[in-house]
This record gives structure tokens, C-alpha cells and sequence, in this order.
């Protein structure tokens, strides 16, 4: 049987009919730790961010790693031990990056709903920048650090209105977008912020989407940044830094999206013709980063034949690989050990009780009960988005570095479910 073309090759390849990981048998670490089960490759995750590193070269840029896209502290502490920022949107997010050895100069704060807790500890910890995404947030910000006596150094997020022509779910920059400062509502925002006397104007910023695999939109989003750019400097302004947001996209089946290296390049030389090229960028990558460093391991529990369609019921379900109910999105599934049956069309379909529990429609596979699947381009927006539905328990996942393996999450366990709840108090006895 011929081997598939993988996403994420030549970390995950076949050698003879058994798919590996780097120097490790998936089905030696399924065999260990049980299924589902989240196997990450270090090397493809750093091999990734080659990439921008080599279009960046010589140029004055930060690459914040947007965890949103794979939060384990596993993942973190590999990009952060590489010298990378980090994005965030949340607390949560900020505790994470902290705890496995991030920099908080280096963290950049998004998202639309920062609560006035979230601002101060941010504040306390003395992150690099506030992404704002409001007027109102604005005010709210520079309330919390008046009161704190500091000042917080603030990028607003502007929405430029370019269609990333992508899912309409992880479209961020369009005129309707619940994200950014609407583009007439710029230079006016700035200005306003350049009086605040809690907020010190930093940057400006810019994120358009999800799963772009096409260089037209960025090229698109670099000259109406830049058109900002010019127009609220000259409004008395200055900015320290231009942040292009990510967005970057992966072969999922097939796609082919541009090198981040060579993207970058062509994005630099626009910058340089405006005069703008040795200004400090940065860039905020996540799936682009993890999303073909990842796989999700399934054991095949039933075969069911049907007359329009066979099911390949398998353990892993939307609650662990939420993107296909999601997004109707596509992940290409792989045998771990090939066997030279012939293929027979399958859904495969998880165990949680909805229609919308399925992995993938209409594949070719030759499998049996008890047979090892892999879930491929499983490194972003799985295990971030994973949840308890139907009770069960979030996959372990392991980060492999050449012939070690290394378990960076247990798996969850009922105990671990319950031990925030409560039961009701029975009533005291009369």
C-alpha cells in the first residue's frame, strides 16, 4: 500500500506500515498511555517558527505565539525556551504563559472582553502591551490604571475590513466583526487615547483571521495598516510598533498556503517601499505554529454497515476533536499500522450522544475493531477547545522530542471532573 502524503511530514511519516512520530511508534505511546490521546511533535512545532524566523531575518520583529491555538503548558514552555511572546486573551491565558517560564514584557493582551480584574493583574505583572479592541475598553483601561498609578501601554486593534476568505466563524476583519475599532473610528480612538492620563499609546494592530491560505488578504491588510499608520501620525500620534496579527493557515487537505518565510518576505519589501521597514513589527502566528505538529490517536471500537452509509465508531469524540462540528472542518485520518485489506468507505463518528459527533465523512479506510486510528493536523483548536461533555475526561497528550517521549498533561479523571463541585446539603434533621 502507498503511503499517504502526511501534514506535518517528516515528523509524522510511515516507516514500512507503522506511523511514527519523530523517532517514536504512535502505537507504542498509544499502547503506554491509551486512547484518545494528543501526540505533539517539538520538532515540527520549532521547524514552524523557522520559518517566520528566517523571513524576519535582520529585521526588528517579536513573534508572540497566539496560544489560543494549543494552551498546554508543554507547548508554551517550547516557544517560550525559543524566545518567543505570547499572545493571550484571557487570565487564564496570562497564568499559563507565566507559569511555564514566559516573559511577561513579552505577552500581548487581545480580546473584546477584558474584565477590570484581568487589567490589573496584567498591570501587576507588567505585560508588554493591552491589544484594545474599544472605545469603551479604552476608558475602562485607563480607569483601572489611574487608580493603580500607572499608565498602560496600549496597541488598538483597528478592523481594516479585508475578507481573509475563510469560515465565516474565524473571520475577524471584516466591517461587521465584533472585533477592532472600526476603520473610520481610528485616528479619533487615537486621539483620544494620546489624552488619557492612564494609557501610553504603544502601537497599532490588526488580526483578520483564521486559515488563511492565500497571500492576497495580507497583502491587502499590510497597505491599509500602513494607510492607518501614515494617518493617525500625522494626526500627532507616533506609534512604537506595527502588529500584523496571524491568521497564517495549514494543509488540512491539501491546501497549499504560503511559506511564512517567503510571505514575510514579500510583506517586508511593501513596508520598505512606504518607508516603514525598520520600524519594530510583530506578528502573533498559532495554528501556523502547532496545528501539523499534532495528532489525535483513536481506537476503532465498532464497524457498523448501514445501507447508505458504514460507521467506524471510534473513542475519540467532539468533545476531544471539536473542529468538524464546529467548522465542518476536514482532518485527514490515517491508519497507525497500514493492512493491505481493501479500503471500504467509512464515517468515522465518536461516542457522544449527538448527530454532530463525527471526525470525518466518507473516508476510505481498511480498518477492523480494535485498530489505531490518527486524527492528523490535530496541534490547534482540538485540545484548547476539548470539554467534559457527557462526562468524559480530557485526553492526555504528549510532546515528543526525537526518540523521548514526554507526558506534558495526564489524563483527566473523574475525580479530577467532580472536585469543584457540590452536593446540596441535606436538610438538618428536625
Amino acid at each position: 500500500m502507498t503511503a499517504p502524503n502526511l501534514p506535518g511530514q517528516p515528523y509524522f511519516a510511515y516507516r514500512g506500515n507503522d506511523l511514527f512520530c519523530e523517532e517514536i511508534r504512535l502505537g507504542d505511546l498509544a499502547q503506554a498511555h491509551g486512547t484518545p490521546l494528543f501526540v505533539y511533535s517539538k520538532g515540527a512545532m520549532l521547524a514552524a517558527l523557522a520559518a517566520y524566523q528566517r523571513g524576519f531575518a535582520g529585521r526588528k520583529v517579536q513573534i508572540c505565539y497566539a496560544m489560543k491555538a494549543n494552551p498546554a503548558l508543554g507547548v508554551i514552555q517550547v516557544f517560550a525556551q525559543a524566545g518567543c511572546g505570547f499572545d493571550i486573551v484571557s487570565g487564564g491565558d496570562m497564568d499559563r504563559v507565566l507559569a511555564a517560564g514566559g516573559q511577561a514584557g513579552k505577552i500581548i493582551f487581545s480580546g473584546v472582553g477584558k474584565t477590570r480584574a484581568e487589567m490589573r493583574r496584567a498591570l501587576e505583572v507588567g505585560i508588554g502591551c493591552f491589544n484594545v479592541e474599544s472605545e469603551a475598553e479604552l476608558d475602562v483601561l485607563s480607569e483601572v490604571a489611574v487608580a493603580m498609578g500607572l499608565r498602560a501601554p496600549v496597541s488598538i486593534r483597528v478592523n481594516p475590513n479585508v475578507d481573509p476568505q475563510t469560515h465565516p466563524y474565524i473571520s475577524t476583519g471584516l466591517k461587521d466583526s465584533k472585533f477592532g475599532v472600526a476603520h473610520e473610528r481610528v485616528v479619533p480612538t487615537y486621539q483620544r487615547a494620546a489624552s488619557m492620563a492612564g494609557v501610553r499609546v504603544v502601537g497599532i494592530d490588526c488580526h483578520i483571521g483564521s486559515q488563511i491560505t492565500q497571500e492576497g488578504p495580507y497583502l491587502d491588510a499590510v497597505d491599509r495598516m500602513l494607510d492607518l499608520v501614515e494617518a493617525v501620525e500625522a494626526a500627532g500620534v507616533p506609534l512604537q510598533h506595527i502588529d500584523f496579527g496571524g491568521g497564517l493557515g495549514i494543509d488540512y487537505q491539501g491546501e497549499t498556503p504560503p511559506d511564512a518565510g517567503l510571505l514575510w518576505q514579500k510583506l517586508l519589501a511593501r513596508l520598505d517601499a512606504r518607508g516603514f521597514g525598520q520600524r519594530q513589527l510583530m506578528v502573533e502566528p498559532g495554528r501556523s505554529l502547532v496545528g501539523n505538529a499534532g495528532v489525535c490517536l483513536s481506537e476503532v471500537l465498532y464497524l457498523k454497515p448501514g445501507e447508505h452509509k458504514n460507521f467506524c465508531i471510534v473513542d475519540a469524540g467532539m468533545n476531544d476533536l471539536p473542529r468538524p462540528a464546529l467548522y465542518q472542518a476536514f482532518h485527514q485520518i490515517v491508519p497507525l499500522s497500514q493492512r493491505q485489506d481493501a479500503a471500504q468507505t467509512w464515517d468515522v463518528v465518536g461516542p457522544i450522544c449527538e448527530s454532530g459527533d463525527w471526525l470525518g465523512h466518507d473516508r476510505a479506510l481498511a480498518v477492523q475493531p480494535g485498530d489505531l486510528l490518527a486524527v492528523l493536523s490535530s496541534g490547534a483548536y482540538c485540545m484548547s477547545m476539548a470539554s467534559n461533555y457527557n462526562s468524559r475526561g480530557r485526553a492526555p497528550e504528549i510532546l515528543v522530542e526525537g526518540a523521548q517521549a514526554h507526558l506534558i498533561r495526564r489524563r483527566e479523571t473523574m475525580a479530577d471532573q467532580m472536585q469543584s463541585e457540590c452536593l446540596v446539603e441535606s436538610q438538618a434533621r428536625k
